[in-house]
Protein backbone atom coordinates (compact mmCIF):
# COMPACT_ATOMS: atom_id res chain seq x y z
CA UNK A 1 0.00 0.00 0.00
CA UNK A 2 1.54 3.32 -1.00
CA UNK A 3 1.74 6.08 1.58
CA UNK A 4 -0.88 8.77 1.95
CA UNK A 5 0.04 12.40 1.32
CA UNK A 6 -0.31 12.97 5.07
CA UNK A 7 2.28 10.27 5.86
CA UNK A 8 4.60 11.57 3.13
CA UNK A 9 4.57 15.10 4.57
CA UNK A 10 4.86 13.82 8.16
CA UNK A 11 7.94 11.79 7.17
CA UNK A 12 9.82 14.53 5.29
CA UNK A 13 13.29 14.95 6.79
CA UNK A 14 14.25 18.08 8.70
CA UNK A 15 17.96 17.49 8.03
CA UNK A 16 20.25 15.39 5.83
CA UNK A 17 22.02 16.15 2.58
CA UNK A 18 19.00 17.16 0.48
CA UNK A 19 17.82 19.69 3.06
CA UNK A 20 21.36 21.06 3.56
CA UNK A 21 21.86 21.44 -0.18
CA UNK A 22 18.53 23.26 -0.58
CA UNK A 23 19.47 25.58 2.30
CA UNK A 24 22.75 26.19 0.49
CA UNK A 25 20.75 27.35 -2.54
CA UNK A 26 18.67 29.82 -0.54
CA UNK A 27 20.93 32.63 -1.82
CA UNK A 28 19.41 32.12 -5.30
CA UNK A 29 15.79 32.44 -4.10
CA UNK A 30 16.20 34.22 -0.74
CA UNK A 31 13.51 33.45 1.81
CA UNK A 32 11.33 31.53 -0.66
CA UNK A 33 11.76 28.06 0.75
CA UNK A 34 10.80 27.07 4.24
CA UNK A 35 11.27 23.35 4.88
CA UNK A 36 7.64 22.74 5.83
CA UNK A 37 7.38 19.34 7.51
CA UNK A 38 4.39 17.63 9.17
CA UNK A 39 0.95 17.75 7.59
CA UNK A 40 -0.85 19.49 10.43
CA UNK A 41 1.93 22.07 10.69
CA UNK A 42 1.73 22.59 6.90
CA UNK A 43 -2.06 23.11 7.04
CA UNK A 44 -1.67 25.69 9.83
CA UNK A 45 1.15 27.52 8.05
CA UNK A 46 -0.61 27.68 4.67
CA UNK A 47 -4.11 28.55 5.90
CA UNK A 48 -3.27 30.51 9.05
CA UNK A 49 -6.00 28.54 10.84
CA UNK A 50 -5.54 26.86 14.21
CA UNK A 51 -9.01 25.46 14.95
CA UNK A 52 -8.47 21.68 15.37
CA UNK A 53 -11.84 20.80 13.82
CA UNK A 54 -11.20 22.91 10.74
CA UNK A 55 -7.66 21.56 10.39
CA UNK A 56 -9.09 18.03 10.56
CA UNK A 57 -11.68 18.86 7.85
CA UNK A 58 -9.05 20.39 5.57
CA UNK A 59 -6.74 17.38 6.08
CA UNK A 60 -9.52 14.90 5.29
CA UNK A 61 -10.58 16.80 2.18
CA UNK A 62 -6.95 17.07 1.00
CA UNK A 63 -6.52 13.32 1.53
CA UNK A 64 -9.73 12.60 -0.39
CA UNK A 65 -8.55 14.75 -3.32
CA UNK A 66 -5.14 13.07 -3.30
CA UNK A 67 -6.73 9.61 -3.33
CA UNK A 68 -9.09 10.45 -6.20
CA UNK A 69 -7.46 8.68 -9.15
CA UNK A 70 -9.21 10.95 -11.64
CA UNK A 71 -7.08 13.82 -10.30
CA UNK A 72 -3.39 13.94 -11.23
CA UNK A 73 -1.81 14.33 -7.77
CA UNK A 74 -0.54 10.75 -7.40
CA UNK A 75 0.80 10.76 -10.95
CA UNK A 76 2.68 13.99 -10.22
CA UNK A 77 4.23 12.40 -7.12
CA UNK A 78 5.20 9.34 -9.14
CA UNK A 79 7.01 11.60 -11.62
CA UNK A 80 8.93 13.48 -8.91
CA UNK A 81 9.99 10.24 -7.21
CA UNK A 82 10.84 8.42 -10.43
CA UNK A 83 13.10 11.11 -11.89
CA UNK A 84 14.99 11.23 -8.58
CA UNK A 85 15.37 7.46 -8.43
CA UNK A 86 17.07 7.53 -11.84
CA UNK A 87 19.70 9.86 -10.38
CA UNK A 88 20.41 7.67 -7.39
CA UNK A 89 20.35 4.43 -9.33
CA UNK A 90 23.82 3.69 -7.94
CA UNK A 91 22.09 2.36 -4.84
CA UNK A 92 23.98 4.68 -2.53
CA UNK A 93 20.97 6.19 -0.83
CA UNK A 94 21.54 3.91 2.16
CA UNK A 95 25.13 5.07 2.33
CA UNK A 96 24.03 8.70 2.20
CA UNK A 97 21.59 8.16 5.06
CA UNK A 98 24.37 6.91 7.32
CA UNK A 99 26.45 9.99 6.91
CA UNK A 100 26.02 12.39 9.78
CA UNK A 101 25.90 16.16 9.46
CA UNK A 102 29.33 16.66 7.94
CA UNK A 103 29.76 14.87 4.66
CA UNK A 104 33.28 14.19 3.53
CA UNK A 105 33.30 14.62 -0.20
CA UNK A 106 36.69 13.07 -0.84
CA UNK A 107 35.70 9.70 0.57
CA UNK A 108 33.16 9.45 -2.21
CA UNK A 109 35.49 10.02 -5.11
CA UNK A 110 36.20 6.33 -5.53
CA UNK A 111 32.48 5.58 -6.01
CA UNK A 112 31.78 8.32 -8.49
CA UNK A 113 31.66 8.31 -12.23
CA UNK A 114 30.95 11.74 -13.65
CA UNK A 115 28.45 11.66 -16.50
CA UNK A 116 29.35 12.75 -20.00
CA UNK A 117 27.88 16.08 -21.10
CA UNK A 118 25.38 14.30 -23.31
CA UNK A 119 24.01 12.21 -20.42
CA UNK A 120 23.92 15.30 -18.23
CA UNK A 121 22.04 17.34 -20.84
CA UNK A 122 19.51 14.52 -21.30
CA UNK A 123 19.01 14.41 -17.51
CA UNK A 124 18.48 18.16 -17.41
CA UNK A 125 15.90 18.04 -20.21
CA UNK A 126 14.06 15.12 -18.57
CA UNK A 127 13.86 17.02 -15.28
CA UNK A 128 12.27 19.90 -17.21
CA UNK A 129 9.79 17.45 -18.79
CA UNK A 130 9.02 16.01 -15.35
CA UNK A 131 8.27 19.46 -13.97
CA UNK A 132 6.09 20.32 -16.96
CA UNK A 133 4.07 17.09 -16.98
CA UNK A 134 3.67 17.12 -13.17
CA UNK A 135 2.46 20.73 -13.38
CA UNK A 136 -0.16 19.65 -15.93
CA UNK A 137 -1.24 16.71 -13.75
CA UNK A 138 -1.61 18.87 -10.63
CA UNK A 139 -3.61 21.47 -12.55
CA UNK A 140 -5.78 18.98 -14.42
CA UNK A 141 -4.73 20.15 -17.88
CA UNK A 142 -3.47 18.09 -20.85
CA UNK A 143 0.08 16.80 -20.31
CA UNK A 144 1.46 18.59 -23.34
CA UNK A 145 0.37 22.13 -22.34
CA UNK A 146 3.83 23.64 -22.74
CA UNK A 147 2.56 27.22 -23.07
CA UNK A 148 0.56 27.07 -19.82
CA UNK A 149 3.58 25.71 -17.98
CA UNK A 150 5.99 28.35 -19.27
CA UNK A 151 3.51 31.12 -18.42
CA UNK A 152 3.15 29.71 -14.89
CA UNK A 153 6.91 29.89 -14.19
CA UNK A 154 6.56 33.64 -13.65
CA UNK A 155 4.32 32.87 -10.65
CA UNK A 156 6.39 30.06 -9.17
CA UNK A 157 7.20 30.58 -5.49
CA UNK A 158 8.01 28.61 -2.34
CA UNK A 159 9.16 25.05 -2.81
CA UNK A 160 8.33 25.17 -6.56
CA UNK A 161 10.78 27.99 -7.29
CA UNK A 162 13.33 26.25 -5.03
CA UNK A 163 12.98 23.11 -7.16
CA UNK A 164 13.59 25.10 -10.34
CA UNK A 165 16.55 26.89 -8.72
CA UNK A 166 18.01 23.49 -7.82
CA UNK A 167 17.40 22.28 -11.37
CA UNK A 168 19.31 25.26 -12.80
CA UNK A 169 22.16 25.06 -10.25
CA UNK A 170 22.61 21.33 -9.62
CA UNK A 171 21.63 19.91 -13.01
CA UNK A 172 22.69 22.84 -15.21
CA UNK A 173 25.46 25.09 -13.91
CA UNK A 174 27.52 22.63 -11.86
CA UNK A 175 27.75 19.73 -14.35
CA UNK A 176 27.60 21.63 -17.65
CA UNK A 177 29.17 24.99 -16.79
CA UNK A 178 28.08 28.61 -17.26
CA UNK A 179 26.94 28.04 -20.86
CA UNK A 180 24.78 25.04 -19.87
CA UNK A 181 21.75 26.38 -21.76
CA UNK A 182 23.53 26.64 -25.12
CA UNK A 183 25.32 23.34 -24.51
CA UNK A 184 22.06 21.64 -23.55
CA UNK A 185 20.22 23.07 -26.56
CA UNK A 186 22.78 21.85 -29.06
CA UNK A 187 23.02 18.37 -27.49
CA UNK A 188 19.24 17.93 -27.23
CA UNK A 189 18.67 19.27 -30.76
CA UNK A 190 21.00 16.62 -32.17
CA UNK A 191 19.73 13.64 -30.18
CA UNK A 192 18.32 10.59 -31.89
CA UNK A 193 15.32 8.71 -30.48
CA UNK A 194 17.53 5.69 -29.75
CA UNK A 195 20.00 7.81 -27.73
CA UNK A 196 17.13 9.17 -25.69
CA UNK A 197 15.75 5.67 -25.13
CA UNK A 198 19.05 4.54 -23.61
CA UNK A 199 18.73 7.11 -20.81
CA UNK A 200 17.80 5.66 -17.41
CA UNK A 201 15.59 8.66 -16.68
CA UNK A 202 13.75 8.28 -19.98
CA UNK A 203 13.18 4.55 -19.42
CA UNK A 204 11.60 5.33 -16.08
CA UNK A 205 9.33 8.27 -16.92
CA UNK A 206 8.63 7.18 -20.52
CA UNK A 207 4.99 6.13 -19.79
CA UNK A 208 4.12 9.71 -18.79
CA UNK A 209 5.92 11.55 -21.62
CA UNK A 210 3.49 12.80 -24.28
CA UNK A 211 4.26 12.15 -27.93
CA UNK A 212 3.24 8.57 -28.67
CA UNK A 213 6.16 6.93 -30.48
CA UNK A 214 9.90 7.49 -29.77
CA UNK A 215 10.16 10.22 -32.45
CA UNK A 216 7.19 12.06 -30.98
CA UNK A 217 8.55 11.77 -27.45
CA UNK A 218 11.95 13.08 -28.51
CA UNK A 219 10.21 16.02 -30.20
CA UNK A 220 8.29 16.72 -26.98
CA UNK A 221 11.50 16.62 -24.90
CA UNK A 222 13.19 19.03 -27.36
CA UNK A 223 10.21 21.37 -27.41
CA UNK A 224 9.89 21.34 -23.61
CA UNK A 225 13.57 22.14 -23.11
CA UNK A 226 13.53 24.89 -25.75
CA UNK A 227 10.49 26.46 -24.12
CA UNK A 228 12.18 27.03 -20.74
CA UNK A 229 15.56 28.29 -21.96
CA UNK A 230 14.38 31.91 -21.92
CA UNK A 231 13.17 31.56 -18.34
CA UNK A 232 16.39 29.78 -17.28
CA UNK A 233 18.69 32.36 -18.82
CA UNK A 234 16.68 35.14 -17.17
CA UNK A 235 16.89 33.32 -13.83
CA UNK A 236 20.67 32.93 -14.14
CA UNK A 237 21.24 36.58 -15.05
CA UNK A 238 18.73 37.99 -12.51
CA UNK A 239 20.51 36.13 -9.69
CA UNK A 240 23.99 36.48 -11.18
CA UNK A 241 24.56 32.72 -10.90
CA UNK A 242 27.85 31.02 -11.73
CA UNK A 243 29.06 27.48 -10.99
CA UNK A 244 31.65 28.75 -8.49
CA UNK A 245 29.12 30.94 -6.68
CA UNK A 246 26.75 27.99 -6.36
CA UNK A 247 29.47 25.70 -5.01
CA UNK A 248 30.80 28.27 -2.55
CA UNK A 249 27.29 28.72 -1.13
CA UNK A 250 26.82 24.95 -0.90
CA UNK A 251 30.13 24.69 0.98
CA UNK A 252 28.60 26.51 3.97
CA UNK A 253 26.35 23.46 4.39
CA UNK A 254 28.08 20.47 2.78
CA UNK A 255 31.79 19.70 2.71
CA UNK A 256 32.55 19.53 -1.03
CA UNK A 257 35.61 20.32 -3.11
CA UNK A 258 35.15 23.00 -5.75
CA UNK A 259 37.92 21.98 -8.12
CA UNK A 260 36.14 18.89 -9.43
CA UNK A 261 32.73 20.13 -10.51
CA UNK A 262 31.86 17.04 -12.54
CA UNK A 263 32.42 14.94 -9.39
CA UNK A 264 30.40 17.37 -7.31
CA UNK A 265 27.54 16.94 -9.80
CA UNK A 266 27.76 13.14 -9.52
CA UNK A 267 27.91 13.35 -5.73
CA UNK A 268 24.80 15.57 -5.57
CA UNK A 269 22.99 13.33 -8.06
CA UNK A 270 23.66 10.33 -5.86
CA UNK A 271 22.94 11.82 -2.47
CA UNK A 272 20.02 14.20 -2.95
CA UNK A 273 16.36 13.76 -3.89
CA UNK A 274 15.33 17.38 -4.13
CA UNK A 275 12.61 16.70 -6.72
CA UNK A 276 10.80 14.31 -4.38
CA UNK A 277 11.31 16.45 -1.27
CA UNK A 278 10.07 19.73 -2.75
CA UNK A 279 7.55 17.90 -4.95
CA UNK A 280 5.79 16.46 -1.88
CA UNK A 281 5.74 19.98 -0.42
CA UNK A 282 4.25 21.41 -3.63
CA UNK A 283 1.54 18.72 -3.71
CA UNK A 284 0.71 19.31 -0.04
CA UNK A 285 0.40 23.05 -0.64
CA UNK A 286 -1.84 22.66 -3.70
CA UNK A 287 -4.04 20.05 -1.98
CA UNK A 288 -4.38 22.13 1.20
CA UNK A 289 -5.16 25.33 -0.71
CA UNK A 290 -7.79 23.53 -2.76
CA UNK A 291 -9.30 21.72 0.25
CA UNK A 292 -9.45 24.98 2.21
CA UNK A 293 -11.22 26.73 -0.68
CA UNK A 294 -13.70 23.87 -1.06
CA UNK A 295 -14.70 23.64 2.61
Amino acid sequence: MSKSIIELVDELPTGGITVMVLRGLDFAVPGQWDNLVGFENTVKTITGEDDPGLIQDISERALWLYNDKSQGYQRALWLYQTIDSAGTALGTAALANKISQNVSFLGFLGNLTPKADKAQAIDLSLKVVTELVAFCQINGIPGDSIGDFVASLANYGGESIMRMAALVCLDGLIPLGPDFIQKGLSIIANLTPSELEKSEGFKRINPMIPGGDPDGKLHFVQESFNSVTGWMSGFVSDHDLTPSKVVSNLQSFVDIADDKLDYVAAFLDMTTNYYTHTGIQTLARRLIERAYAEI
